[in-house]
């Protein structure tokens, strides 16, 4: 039986990756599987820059479309893929050999799944998590100055100049086309709750149907 693959996308900041871990703990690893879309950026050196010389990560052509879509299909094909993890030239951080492994529900998850059309043509459902301008702004300072060990400066100028101009061009208006929207300005309790129903009714009646 082909996975059901649900498509999970926001702004930068907006909860993707604590509602995503929080569905992960509720399953186990052979119930469900994330792949996202950060484990496919493109080597620094082929990256666009701004015109202050700053590199822009928040644009799609700095995803490698095509492989992202490729190992997608390959776990709807029942095939395990291998990816080596991204870590956003944190030096502090060392990069893990990934293994995604087919299951009967699969997460793709990242800004642009939606904007791919390939990719979004996949998709069987699509969640889409929005969260107030400020909340999100907040929530990536704190995220890049301990996770990817950025500079105060830079968050803001990139925040400014590079994550706000994509959302609205690349995120924002895909926001009609979600089959369900989260609101993640005070918690996420309630639709992570519909989503993990949503998921125990999908296994249940997998694992029951004839195979």
């Amino acid at each position: 039986m082909r996975p059901f693959i649900i498509g999970i996308t926001g702004g930068s900041g907006s909860g993707k990756t604590t509602f995503i871990k929080s569905l992960k703990d509720s399953f186990s690893e052979t119930q469900l599987c994330v792949i996202s879309q950060d484990d496919y950026y493109r080597p620094r050196e082929e990256q666009r820059s701004d015109n202050q010389g700053i590199t822009n990560f928040d644009l799609p052509r700095s995803i490698d479309k095509k492989a992202f879509i490729h190992d997608v299909g390959q776990l709807v094909q029942g095939q395990i893929v291998e990816r080596q993890e991204y870590t956003f030239n944190n030096e502090k951080a060392s990069s893990r050999l990934l293994v995604f492994n087919p299951t009967p529900i699969i997460i793709v998850e990242g800004l642009f799944v939606f904007h791919f059309k390939k990719m979004c043509e996949l998709l069987d459902l699509k969640i889409y998590l929005h969260a107030k301008e400020n909340l999100k702004v907040i929530r990536r300072i704190k995220r890049d100055r301990v996770e990817r060990n950025y500079p105060l400066e830079d968050v803001l100028y990139r925040y400014e100049n590079h994550v706000l101009p994509a959302f609205e061009k690349y995120i924002k208006p895909y926001m009609d086309e979600a089959d369900l929207i989260i609101n993640n300005n005070q918690q996420l309790h309630m639709g992570l709750r519909v989503v993990q129903g949503f998921l125990d009714h999908h296994l249940t009646t997998h694992t029951s149907s004839p195979q």
